[in-house]
């Protein structure tokens, strides 16, 4: 591209997920270009993120943000908006919370890459704050709060020149929120760093690596194997922790999040992948095929687009620890080829995605300089 002034945009950096590897490589396509954050947890990123200018919002200045920031969730939406995007010639945001809502000047380019829409807003509410959530006074602050959210959430996407999605199912939920169409571009996966290790046989062990809140429905992974006993290693952190392992047996471990090397080590010895909640893409679950490690998945939402049913995993299909034991016994049934799994997971390239989402910015810049 020739030489504009571009910005990144991305909700908060406080640890390394799909939405974090996507900003990862915006960050190698542009160079200079400053990152914009609602806060910023020092260390959390990779080096090519952590030596960029971060530009923080308010919110970084608050008390116990660190152990609490979705209490500040109300001010997330104004925190947005106080950026200067002035000196600017693109936007490009990446965003599962607030980031699309930033406002552009009028002579600039917004492309906001998402994630999901609003979750605690639109799909996920309940899984957040269902009535047996909540104590009577939550209950009465929650959703007017959770309402106005929804509010700022549609008109804000009006402020957004041209979505895409990581998947064709976030496409759906974009249309279906904002009434807008999204283009999609899967996310990168690192098939470099995540690939089978030589010489040895798939472990004992059933594996997820996830945050540890509500959608994931690690719960129901807990439930199956509370029951059927087999070794099952969960990898995370999150709101969820204590509540979860208190009602886990001794055969499921819990372990804090890994350095890259280990998470690789522990993916490589993995029996199968769990994906017991609907995802909006899973880009955990394309790491462990890059891997060669078959996949087990609730067989709705992103799941549906990253596995190959039967040949790269199993699918059960009723939100239930019954279904998901059944897709268990269903799997050790089957043998899986490793070399196949991984085919797969090539498709989904850290490579393949910098050329698309290139290619793609090039592209939408060209037209919006034609129309100015």
């Amino acid at each position: 591209m020739e030489q504009i002034r571009v910005a990144l945009v991305h909700d908060w950096l406080t640890g390394q997920r799909g939405g974090e590897k996507v900003l990862e490589v915006l960050a190698e396509i542009f160079p200079q270009a400053p990152i914009f954050t609602l806060f910023h947890f020092r260390g959390s990123q990779v080096d090519n993120v952590e030596k960029k200018t971060i530009r923080k919002s308010f919110l970084q200045k608050l008390p116990f943000l660190k152990r609490h920031y979705r209490w500040y969730l109300p001010l997330f939406p104004l925190a947005a908006e106080l950026f200067d995007f002035s000196s600017f010639d693109l936007v490009v945001s990446t965003s599962h919370c607030v980031a699309k809502g930033i406002i552009p000047p009028p002579h600039a380019l917004h492309v906001s890459y998402i994630h999901s829409p609003l979750r605690y807003a639109w799909n996920q509410y309940f899984a957040y704050f269902s009535p047996g959530q909540l104590n009577i006074f939550s209950r009465f602050i929650i959703p007017p709060i959770i309402h106005r959210l929804r509010i700022w959430d549609e008109s804000s996407a009006h402020r957004v020149d041209y979505f895409v999605s990581n998947s064709k199912n976030v496409a759906r939920r974009i249309d279906k929120y904002y009434r807008r169409g999204a283009d999609v571009i899967y996310p990168p996966v690192d098939t470099q760093f995540f690939q089978p290790a030589p010489d040895r046989g798939r472990g004992d062990y059933y594996l997820i690596v996830s945050a540890l809140v509500p959608y994931k429905r690690i719960d129901l992974a807990i439930e199956a194997f509370n029951f059927a006993g087999a070794p099952l290693k969960i990898v995370g952190d999150g709101p969820d922790y204590k509540k979860l392992k208190k009602n886990a047996r001794p055969n499921i471990e819990f372990i804090r999040p890994l350095t890259a090397k280990d998470l690789l080590h522990v993916f490589q010895d993995a029996k199968a992948y769990l994906l017991p909640g609907e995802e909006d893409f899973g880009i955990t679950s394309l790491e462990a095929q890059a891997c060669g490690i078959p996949v087990v998945a609730f067989g709705r939402g992103g799941a549906r687009e990253t596995v190959v049913p039967e040949i790269t995993g199993i699918f059960f299909y009723e939100a239930t620890g019954d279904s998901l034991q059944q897709a268990l016994d269903k799997f050790e049934s089957f043998e899986f080829n490793k070399n196949t799994i991984r085919a797969n997971a090539m498709n989904f390239s850290r490579e393949i995605f910098k050329a698309k989402i290139s290619g793609y910015l090039e592209a939408k810049w060209s037209e919006f300089k034609e129309r100015r």
